[in-house]
């Protein structure tokens, strides 16, 4: 393997999930987040992105690999297109159903994802239109560097094995959601799996590109609204027990 192909999987499996984790915790410290600090987090995420894309995007190339193997077009167009609907409406499904079963919970049981909708999710228009901004790079970079990038890395590494890349790159993906806790852990590397076996069929990025934006878009758009909760009911409610909390929360963030 390249030098530089090490440093990027090191990086991208070591340092990534502890920033991550980092950056997560000192922001649950905060009480609330001010607008200025939501749409700092927004921009510095997308120039981090944008930035890590573009420099693997150049080692790749650098060392041969193609805009094909890095699954950057569609060759197998109607395959493409079954895929891109399939998977999104099934990541619909999903977000819709655990949002509504975890805002059924009383809030002490809701666990991460609440705190974490109402200091990083949009509030106004204008955060809104940047929160899009930043949904559509994540869709793309991430896609790129765990689909595209290392998904092709692993398979190489493997002989030609689909199923060693597929495996390899959700678990990566996995890795970089870290901070999301076990149950975000085990639901990013399922839907990784998913993401990861629609690109290798299709041999494109785009049907894992369109679910990841919509499971993203609706996460930002929906679960401030759903878990928007009367303190009223939390009063009279009793609260679940975290097992059985976790046990109805299939809701989860890629970003």
């Amino acid at each position: 393997m390249h030098w530089d192909f090490a440093a990027i999987l090191i990086f991208l499996g070591v340092a990534v999930p502890l920033l991550g984790r980092r950056r997560i915790r000192q922001l649950m410290q905060l009480p609330a987040t001010t607008k200025e600090q939501r749409l700092a987090l927004y921009a510095s995420t997308m120039a981090f992105q944008w930035l890590a894309s573009a420099i693997i995007f150049w080692r790749a190339t650098l060392h041969g690999f193609t805009a094909s193997q890095l699954s950057l077009g569609f060759p197998r167009l109607c395959i493409t297109v079954a895929l891109t609907v399939g998977l999104t409406t099934l990541i619909l499904l999903n977000q819709v159903v655990g949002l509504k079963q975890l805002a059924s919970l009383p809030a002490a049981s809701q666990g991460l994802v609440p705190q974490l909708a109402q200091k990083l999710f949009p509030h106004d228009g204008a955060e809104r239109l940047a929160f899009f901004a930043l949904v559509v790079t994540v869709a793309v970079c991430e896609e790129f560097i765990y689909r595209g990038f290392i998904q092709h890395l692993f398979q190489n590494l493997a002989g030609g094995s689909p199923y060693v890349a597929v495996v390899g790159s959700a678990a990566f993906f996995a890795l970089a959601h870290l901070y999301q806790g076990r149950r975000g852990l085990i639901s990013t590397f399922t839907i990784g799996v998913l993401f990861s076996a629609a690109t290798a069929i299709s041999l494109s990025l785009v049907p894992s590109i369109i679910a990841h934006f919509a499971a993203d878009f609706v996460a930002g758009t929906l679960a401030p609204r759903y878990l928007r909760r009367d303190a009223a009911l939390d009063l009279v409610e009793p609260a679940r027990s975290p097992s059985e909390a976790a046990s109805n929360n299939t809701m989860y963030i890629v970003i």
